[in-house]
């Protein structure tokens, strides 16, 4: 066989590996990595190495290696993952190796479940730094007392992250890199009002009172406006974004805080109470004369919500977390 620790998806599917003889097992070596930023002895390639070597001690064949890159372990909806399962109960291997548990599953639910079924295929579990052993009661036992810990970190983790969320949003910081048009952070994390982007908002705001579409209005931010100096793609959401968004009037409202902060405010109250009875003007009344939209907005508003879409789907790929 070729090196297994470069590339990816090497030998994922190889029906021409022997089966072996009763001594030895077939082997599925998984690794997953959740982010960019995995140091090296998490990473890819060093997990399937120690793994490979964890086989070769004891003398079995590695038929597949699974690859998830930069995927929570949160829950089972993992790509690599689902044909590693899909592998086990064709019969493919023996057993399921692994570098440490939390690469496997973060979840204990997800975890007693998943070694229940494995079971049910004959497919036993191997981690190649914890004492873990599925063909055993005792075996067992440690695997869903490591489970729990691994749950209980990852649950500890993000107690801590609420907390700090907390913490800043007490002094009105922002909790992201990514403010909303017409800010900027400061160096201690609060807003700072930026005078071009603010300008853009409230012409928005003034000019969808007047044109009273927000499929129109992005069409005419995209050919007249541009994004202030930022990378704005301008659709339908990105405008309602902007309309539905308080912090404009001054609104603060982060990890359960929520604050007056009268130097956040671009938008006066009663422009942004204009815009809304606008954008909600057919939710208003149930018997509305609301005329049949021309075909050419129609298909626009079509290929809108499609971008929409395409945009939600980048955006949890981007969002997963470990």
């Amino acid at each position: 066989m070729s090196s297994p620790f470069e590339g990816d998806g090497f030998n994922e599917t190889n029906p021409s590996v022997p089966i072996q003889a009763a001594e030895g097992l077939k082997a599925a070596i998984y690794a997953r990595t959740s982010s960019t930023q995995q140091r090296h002895g998490y990473s890819i390639n060093e997990q399937v190495r120690q793994c490979w070597e964890r086989c070769e001690q004891f003398g079995w064949t590695v038929s597949h290696v699974f690859r998830d890159k930069e995927v929570s372990g949160k829950d089972t909806d993992r790509e690599k993952f689902q044909k590693l399962l899909a592998g086990a109960k064709a019969g493919l291997f023996d057993v399921v190796v692994f570098w440490k548990l939390d690469r496997f599953s973060r979840s204990l639910m997800n975890t007693v479940q998943l070694e229940r079924q494995l079971r049910d295929w004959d497919v036993g579990l191997h981690s190649v730094t914890e004492q873990i052993d599925t063909t055993t009661a005792t075996g067992r036992f440690n695997f869903r007392s490591i489970s729990s810990a691994s749950e209980l970190e990852r649950d500890l983790i993000k107690q801590r992250t609420q907390m700090g969320l907390r913490a800043l949003a007490l002094d009105n910081k922002w909790p992201n890199n990514n403010p909303p048009l017409g800010y900027e952070i400061r160096e201690d994390g609060r807003l700072d009002i930026v005078p071009q982007e603010a300008d853009l908002v409230r012409w928005i705001f003034d000019r969808y009172i007047e044109c009273q579409s927000m499929p129109a209005l992005a069409n005419e931010l995209t050919d007249k406006r541009g994004g202030a100096g930022r990378n704005v793609k301008w659709s339908t959401y990105a405008v309602g974004e902007i309309l539905r968004n308080e912090l404009y009037l001054g609104h603060y409202s982060v990890a359960g805080v929520e604050e007056y902060v009268e130097e956040y405010q671009i938008v006066d109250e009663e422009t942004f109470e204009d815009a809304t009875n606008v954008r909600t003007r057919f939710q208003q009344t149930q018997d509305s004369d609301r005329p049949e939209m021309p075909r050419d907005r129609k298909q626009s508003h079509i290929e809108t919500i499609t971008d929409q879409y395409t945009e939600y789907l980048d955006q949890r790929v981007c969002s997963d977390d470990s």
